[in-house]
């Protein structure tokens, strides 16, 4: 969960009076572990949170991330994995992977990170702003900024993901930000605990709506909000709120009554438990088809991985659901079975 933006700012608030460095990916050509916009936080008793790479390069990070804290200035490594005479030749990836480390200072409004944790607090998202500057530049004059997605001051439909904006003033990074993904499901029994469980490891915000006394227990699910009401009295703020549902009652006529109260919503997938004719019995309770959904709608869902047990289950449902996500159609996602 740390690897994610808004877990960083979880485990950068409660220590937000400490110095820190913030280090992001601003270039990478060639193959590298992760890419441009990625971060990670460095306290200054040396402690990271997140990663830039699979773990070889942050000790080195967190050398120069010293020097930055100590000096108040930007530095800029290059990490070139395709030349013998650099440290990180060794790593065998063959990419160039250019780093920015800024110190987190009053003087720069540590970045406007707190702005940030206010707007995934209210389900908001937006751009970041970060000026791509070289190294020795005072940090103390550095100016990043978060701009909701409507009052951006460059053109936001370029930027579906990082990319570079220029301007007279220079060139600035600008990273695409959200909330977390938000899974909601519908059935709080048994086997949604390995599913609930993966979620909660991706990062994922988890809601599981069950209004059955012996089900959704709160000690089955120790990192769920949990709702104990039935579907047809959830307020529309909550599945608005929603990403993507796995509809997962185990009751046809339960399973019937939350398609057809999420039915209106955008949500990006929605997937139903059970074999083909069972979904044809619900879907024919609820008065809808397959094609009645805007999102992906995948019945019986997930991806053939094959097993049996819950926790298998739950990986075929919680890799398509995240292929769905980040952008992958079903076509690519069956072609990746073959």
């Amino acid at each position: 969960m740390d690897h994610q933006i808004e877990g960083l700012l979880e485990h950068w608030l409660p220590l937000a009076d400490d110095a820190w460095v913030l280090a992001v990916i601003t270039h990478i050509q060639g193959s590298a572990y992760r890419k441009p916009g990625a971060m990670m936080l460095f306290h200054e008793f040396g402690q990271g949170a997140g990663m830039l790479s699979g773990g070889c390069l942050e000790a080195d990070l967190r050398r120069h991330a010293q020097k930055a804290m100590q000096t108040k200035q930007v530095m800029c490594v290059t990490y070139d994995a395709s030349d013998e005479s650099d440290a990180s030749y060794r790593l065998g990836c063959g990419g160039i992977v250019d780093v920015m480390l800024v110190p987190l200072l009053k003087e720069n409004h540590d970045l406007g990170l707190v702005e940030l944790v206010k707007a995934f607090r209210h389900g908001q998202s937006g751009f970041y702003q970060l000026p791509l500057v070289s190294t020795g530049f005072d940090a103390r004059l550095y100016q990043a900024a978060f701009y909701p997605a409507e009052l951006t001051p460059f053109p936001a439909s370029d930027y579906v993901r990082t990319g570079i904006f220029n301007q007279e003033t220079g060139e600035s990074l600008i990273i695409p930000l959200r909330p977390r993904f938000h899974l909601g499901i519908m059935g709080g029994g048994i086997d949604a605990k390995p599913l609930a469980a993966i979620a909660h490891s991706l990062g994922w915000q988890v809601t599981i709506i069950d209004s059955r006394t012996a089900y959704a227990r709160a000690a089955d699910f120790p990192h769920a909000h949990i709702i104990k009401q039935p579907i047809e009295d959830i307020a529309a703020s909550v599945i608005a709120s929603l990403d993507c549902v796995v509809v997962m009652n185990h009751n046809l006529g339960l399973d019937a009554a939350v398609l057809k109260v999420i039915q209106p919503y955008a949500l990006a997938y929605i997937g139903l438990l059970g074999p083909a004719h069972r979904r044809d019995k619900v879907l024919d309770m609820a008065g809808l088809n397959t094609e009645s959904f805007s999102g992906v709608f995948a019945a019986p869902a997930g991806l053939a991985l094959g097993g049996e047990l819950p926790s298998s289950i739950a990986l075929s449902i919680l890799a398509q659901c995240h292929g769905v996500l980040h952008g992958a159609t079903l076509k690519q996602l069956v072609e990746v079975m073959r």
